[in-house]
């Protein structure tokens, strides 16, 4: 595609649902990952009207690469997390070759875009009908289980461990999970291949401060270490969040203002999902004024609510969000670090399922960053 990303230039590759794709909502794509724009430029040119994904290929490049580099194993990335193609191409490229897959829409998404990758299933329970489907259908080989019956299912249907959970923010919980894996195993009497301690890497989001990967690394390697595994036994990890939450923002419209609630076009049942009753995450934010300098001292920064376009009371976002006071309808904010759970739980709810996607070259909107990445 050639583009200036001018308005009559815009590309639209998915003006419907497509029953054979994990993305579940109706998505327009604005230029290519080798044509980034800064997010003030899309808000100048277009004045979207329905929020805007945005995605930074150099940030998901960096991570992926510092996690291979760092971490002393295999790391396989959790599709639940966010399976929008263009974020598994752009780790595919960063040198991702392994994927953790939760479901038979995963896997084939995946084999459909990578046919030499390695696949594994790793939700713990599964039908015997989707373990058949997953191994002669894609060819997956490696399946997560979590008991006896389990085994059995998998053995019936082929012929041929605990996770940490999401946003873990103490790396001596995978010290300990290793110990009590380790006692498992000794008690046991088997010999292990593998010792894969799953997700759960955090990020640093405002209000929420973790250390950095490094010291996960770090202390999961001196764990597996001290334990005295074999030789032949490896770790695997299977970051999500960590992996693409920085990389991404989005751009929304303010509807209208009120007191200390802004109402804007994206909310809980769209990509701010994890910021809604159920996960109360405060990401951080911008002020985006199209003809207008954005006063942002201290000062005049203000503790906001935010409000989703359904009509439904859950569509509520707490925050707190600062921004400036003088907030008013016409203006967009940045919603930053939202890579993680947003687009992949957006739903079509009161039928607001239109988003637009973009890739930019804006630096990083963190909790604690410079803009630089």
């Amino acid at each position: 595609m050639h583009s200036d990303a001018s308005t009559n230039q815009i590309e639209i590759i998915a003006a419907c649902i497509d029953n054979s794709s994990a993305v579940q909502y109706t998505m327009t794509l604005l230029n290519a990952p080798y044509q980034l724009q800064s997010i003030d430029e899309i808000v100048k040119q277009l004045k979207p009207t329905v929020p805007v994904f945005c995605i930074r290929p150099k940030v998901i490049e960096f991570t992926a690469k510092e996690f291979i580099s760092k971490f002393p194993g295999k790391v396989l990335y959790a599709v639940k997390c966010n399976s929008e193609p263009s974020i598994l191409k752009l780790l595919w490229n960063a040198g991702i070759c392994d994927f953790d897959c939760a479901s038979i829409k995963e896997i084939e998404l995946v084999r459909t875009l990578f046919p030499s990758a390695k696949i594994h299933f790793m939700h713990p329970i599964k039908s015997e009908a989707t373990i058949f489907q997953s191994y002669f259908n894609y060819g997956v080989r490696n399946f997560a289980l979590d008991s006896v019956e389990e085994l059995h299912k998998i053995t019936r249907s082929t012929k041929d461990g605990d996770d940490l959970g999401s946003q873990c923010i103490e790396p001596k919980y995978y010290e300990d999970a290793l110990v009590i894996a380790k006692d498992i195993i000794c008690q046991a009497d088997v010999k292990i291949d593998i010792i894969d301690v799953g997700g759960g890497f955090p990020a640093n989001y405002p209000g929420c401060l973790v250390p950095p990967l490094d010291e996960f690394f770090l202390s999961i390697e001196r764990c597996f270490r001290n334990l005295h595994f074999s030789k032949e036994t490896v770790l695997w990890c299977e970051p999500g969040r960590a992996l693409v939450c920085d990389a991404c923002s989005v751009i929304v419209a303010v509807l209208a203002c009120r007191k200390d609630s802004i109402y804007i076009n994206d909310g809980a049942y769209g990509s701010l999902g994890d910021a809604g009753p159920f996960g109360k995450t405060r990401y951080p934010v911008r002020l985006i004024r199209q003809n207008e300098s954005v006063k942002t001292e201290k000062s005049n920064l203000k503790a906001f609510q935010f409000y989703g376009p359904t009509c439904d009371s859950f569509d509520q976002m707490d925050g707190p969000f600062e921004l400036p006071d003088d907030v008013k309808p016409g203006d967009y904010i940045e919603v930053g670090q939202t890579g993680a759970y947003s687009i992949a739980i957006r739903t079509r709810f009161n039928g607001f399922d239109e988003i637009m996607i973009a890739f930019i070259n804006d630096g990083l909107l963190t909790a604690d960053s410079n803009g630089d990445i």
